[in-house]
C-alpha cells in the first residue's frame, strides 16, 4: 500500500514537472516571438524614418536629367559630386553669409535665453514670492495654445516697434520658453533645499549659490537646453521668411529654398538636395556626438527625489 503512495505521489511529481516545462516552453516562444514582432516593428518604423534622409544623399549626387525622369531610380545610374562643389560655388546661394547670419542669431539666441531660462527655474524652484504657483501655472497653460496663434499678433508688434528685417526680430520674440524654464525648474528642485538654506545662513547670495551649486549639478539639463534652442534657431523658417528675407539677415533654412530656382520656375532639386545636406551635417554631428546629454538631461528632469 505505502509503495503504491510512493508510485503514485512520484506520477503526480513526474506529472507537473513536464507541465511547468511545457509552460516555461511556452512562455519562451511567446518571448521570442514578441521580440521579433517588437525589432520588426521598430525596424520598419526606423526604416520610414531614415528614408527620406536617404532619399535626400541619394538626390544630391544624381543629375538633373536623371532625376527627372518619370520613374525615379533607387540607385543613381551614374554619381554626380559635383554638386556639392556647386554648393560653394554658387553666387546665388551665399551659403557663407547664411551660414554666419545663422550662427550669429542662433548663438545670441541661445545665450540670452539660457540667462532667461536659468533665472527663471531659479526663481520659481527656490524663491518664495506671493502668487508662485499661479503664475507658473498660467505660464504651463500657454503651452497648451500653437506657436502659430501668435505669428499674426508678433508681427504686428515687431511691425509697430520698426524692428523688420533686422536682427532683433529673428532673436528677441523667441527668447523666453515654457518649456525651458519647466525642464530646469524640474532639475532644480531634485536639488536638496538643506543646501540652500545652509548656504543663507553662511551669507551666501542668490546669484552665488545659483552660480556655484546650482547651475553645476543642472550641466547635464543645460546642455540638452542649449542644443536643443541651437537646433531650433538653425531650423527656424517661416518665422524669418516673415520678417527678415532680405539678403543681409537672411537666414539659411530660406536661402535654401529660393537659391536653386531659375528665372522659368524650375528648381534644380540635385544641387537643391546637395545643399540641404551640407547644411544637415553639423545637426546631425551635434546629435551624435551629443545625444548622451540631451537624453540624460531629459531623464534627470523627469525625476524627483
Amino acid at each position: 500500500m505505502k509503495d503504491n503512495v510512493t508510485g503514485s505521489s512520484a506520477s503526480v511529481k513526474t506529472m507537473r514537472e513536464r507541465d511547468m516545462q511545457k509552460v516555461s516552453a511556452t512562455q519562451k516562444i511567446v518571448k521570442i516571438c514578441v521580440q521579433v514582432a517588437l525589432y520588426l516593428f521598430l525596424g520598419v518604423m526606423a526604416l520610414i524614418i531614415l528614408f527620406p534622409f536617404y532619399w535626400m544623399l541619394v538626390s544630391s549626387v544624381k543629375t538633373m536629367p536623371e532625376y527627372s525622369q518619370s520613374i525615379p531610380s533607387i540607385i543613381p545610374h551614374e554619381w554626380d559630386f559635383h554638386n556639392y562643389v556647386e554648393v560653394f560655388q554658387n553666387e546665388d546661394l551665399l551659403l557663407g553669409q547664411l551660414f554666419a547670419n545663422t550662427l550669429f542669431v542662433g548663438v545670441v539666441s541661445t545665450a540670452l535665453s539660457l540667462v532667461i531660462t536659468v533665472l527663471s527655474a531659479f526663481a520659481f524652484a527656490r524663491l518664495e514670492f506671493k502668487g508662485k504657483n499661479l503664475l507658473f501655472a498660467a505660464l504651463l497653460a500657454t503651452m497648451m495654445i500653437p506657436g502659430e496663434l501668435f505669428t499674426i499678433t508678433n508681427f504686428q508688434t515687431v511691425h509697430s516697434f520698426g524692428w523688420m528685417h533686422t536682427f532683433t526680430v529673428l532673436i528677441v520674440p523667441f527668447l523666453v520658453s515654457v518649456f525651458y524654464i519647466y525642464l530646469l525648474k524640474q532639475n532644480f528642485q531634485q536639488v536638496p533645499n538643506e543646501l540652500y538654506l545652509a548656504a543663507k545662513v553662511d551669507g551666501t547670495t542668490d546669484l552665488k549659490y545659483l552660480w556655484k551649486v546650482m547651475i553645476p549639478l543642472a550641466l547635464p539639463t543645460l546642455i540638452s537646453i542649449t542644443i536643443l534652442k541651437m537646433m531650433g534657431s538653425w531650423n527656424s523658417y517661416m518665422w524669418p521668411r516673415l520678417v527678415a528675407n532680405d539678403d543681409a539677415h537672411r537666414l539659411i533654412t530660406n536661402g535654401l529654398r529660393t537659391a536653386f530656382t531659375s528665372a522659368d520656375g524650375v528648381t534644380d532639386v540635385p544641387l537643391q538636395m546637395a545643399a540641404v545636406a551640407v547644411v544637415s551635417a553639423p545637426l546631425f554631428l551635434v546629435f551624435v556626438f551629443l545625444r548622451k546629454y540631451i537624453m540624460k538631461g531629459v531623464s534627470r528632469s523627469g525625476i524627483k527625489g
